[in-house]
């Protein structure tokens, strides 16, 4: 068998380069499409089950992405393709999101605006996939940790920018940042279209720059027969037959995979909180809006918003932004010194300390409120806030951590355990520990939050940190093939 050669830093950069511009999107996604919905109407309640598309749309692309790519070799490579394919799909969908006003003679926005998204997150779900695999497939094992790590830099890098982008173009190029209901803030409008470049042309950066290995020498750095492993995939299969391969392979995972999945229920049911709900949260907790201005029946029986109540919530709105690339940056930095760390100190300790930091960070958002205004210098920009929201830079500190962790620690731990013919399915399963939190916190976030917590979202924050340290504790029970 054949070792994989030795990869330059700048060889593994280019590797996850694309991953940035993606991330960059998903970033603008997360910080913003509460915000658009709610602006098109949706009330809080409601919030979680339209951002149930997006967990739908992992749990049914990534496995089946990832089936396909096992099994692609073309001049453009095994994971490229599709890759390619999905920034195209992606740079299309955040191009009419934020137009969805526009097509309300055909349909409501609301319902555009969801269809959107579905759309987006479909998108990102097919070069999410095979991003993961391409680090697997290109990067020997003894990078590994690094591989994954400069992903990890690369992607929080992504974040930061996207999460900013719509309070730059506010602050300093001087956009509007305030809607009232059924139409979307200039700054995000062009924030997403913004977004959709940089995704593209980051992704074609990856294409091009990233020679995979051809069918002979992969299956050679692994010790197989190409031309048998091609005859086996080159049979065809019955619908019924290719459901109980699959159901073989759900059944025969890793053990480490099925241990790792209770992690991520735990780390994924808190983060999809977080997406969809600090936006309501910070302007409840810091900027005092009353919980009546997220009711749409209310604010339809008397006449709208009035105008100082849109400029906190565009403030607010803007401020998760601010805070979402404030967890990326703080992301990207302990990404830097990630690998050493988990080299060092071993992956599950590393990876468990991480997820108390952000559990922690979760939990003290209840000890921030709304005190004073106070004048703030963002080095761009000078603007006035409550001091409750800077403080809530804190609390980022924690989560950015986590967040490194989580997109990094999973996969390394897992990538030397996958068979070298399968890596792509079983990375497209273990996407089920990913989307299947996020699909449960859907389901009942909105629920817990009405009927348990009377709209006051600050407490379904509380419920993510909790879940965070519980994640933090569950690590300690997976078995890494080392031991």
């Amino acid at each position: 068998m054949k070792n994989k050669p030795q990869l330059s830093f700048w060889q593994i950069w280019n590797v996850s380069f694309g991953f940035l511009g993606v991330q960059f999107g998903f970033a603008l996604q997360n910080a913003n499409v509460s915000r658009i919905l709610s602006d098109l109407g949706a009330d809080l309640h409601s919030l979680s089950l339209f951002w149930l598309l997006a967990p739908i749309m992992g749990l049914l692309i990534q496995p089946l992405v990832g089936a396909a790519s096992d099994r692609t070799w073309n001049k453009f490579g095994r994971r490229n393709p599709y890759i390619l394919i999905g920034a195209i799909c992606a740079t299309v969908g955040m191009l009419l999101m934020p137009n969805a006003p526009l097509f309300v003679s055909v349909i409501t926005p609301m319902i555009f605006g969801a269809m959107m998204l579905a759309v987006m997150d479909a998108s990102f779900n097919i070069a999410f996939q095979p991003f993961r695999a391409l680090v697997s497939d290109m990067v020997p094992d003894n990078q590994m940790n690094k591989g994954y790590a400069i992903q990890a830099f690369l992607i929080n890098i992504g974040a930061v920018i996207g999460s900013i982008l719509p309070f730059v173009l506010t602050n300093v190029v001087g956009l509007e940042n305030t809607s009232q209901q059924g139409s979307i803030a200039p700054s995000v409008v062009w924030a997403f279209y913004i977004g959709a470049t940089v995704l593209l042309g980051s992704v074609l950066w990856t294409v091009f720059k990233t020679k995979e290995y051809s069918p002979k020498e992969y299956y050679e750095f692994k010790g197989m027969d190409a031309e048998q492993v091609a005859k086996e995939q080159a049979i065809e299969k019955s619908l019924i037959e290719k459901l109980t391969d699959f159901v073989g392979l759900m059944k025969t995972m890793p053990e480490v995979m099925k241990r790792l999945a209770l992690v991520q229920f735990f780390s994924w049911f808190s983060l999809f909180i977080m997406w969809v709900y600090t936006m309501p949260a910070i302007a409840q907790q810091v900027w005092g809006i009353d919980v009546k201005w997220f009711d749409p029946t209310y604010i339809s029986s008397v006449g709208g918003i009035p105008n100082d109540i849109a400029a906190a919530k565009g403030a607010a709105g803007d401020w998760v932004g601010i805070l979402f690339a404030a967890y990326s940056l703080f992301a990207a930095f302990f990404s830097i010194v990630l690998a050493k760390l988990a080299n060092t100190f071993g992956r599950k300790a590393v990876y468990s300390f991480s997820l108390l930091a952000g559990g922690l960070g979760y939990l003290s958002f209840m000890f921030i409120n709304n005190p004073e205004p106070t004048l703030v210098n963002l080095l761009i920009t000078e603007i006035t806030v409550p001091q409750g929201a800077v403080t809530l830079f804190i609390p980022m500190i924690g989560v950015g951590i986590a967040w490194a962790a989580i997109l990094a620690m999973p996969y390394s731990i897992l990538a030397g355990a996958l068979p070298a013919n399968k890596t792509g399915v079983y990375m497209g399963i273990f996407n089920f520990t990913i989307a299947a939190p996020q699909i449960i916190s859907g389901i009942f976030a909105g629920w817990i939050l009405n009927s348990v917590f009377e709209n006051q979202a600050i407490n379904i924050i509380i419920l993510a940190g909790v879940s965070m340290v519980l994640g933090a504790v569950s690590v300690y029970f997976v078995k890494e093939k080392s031991e």
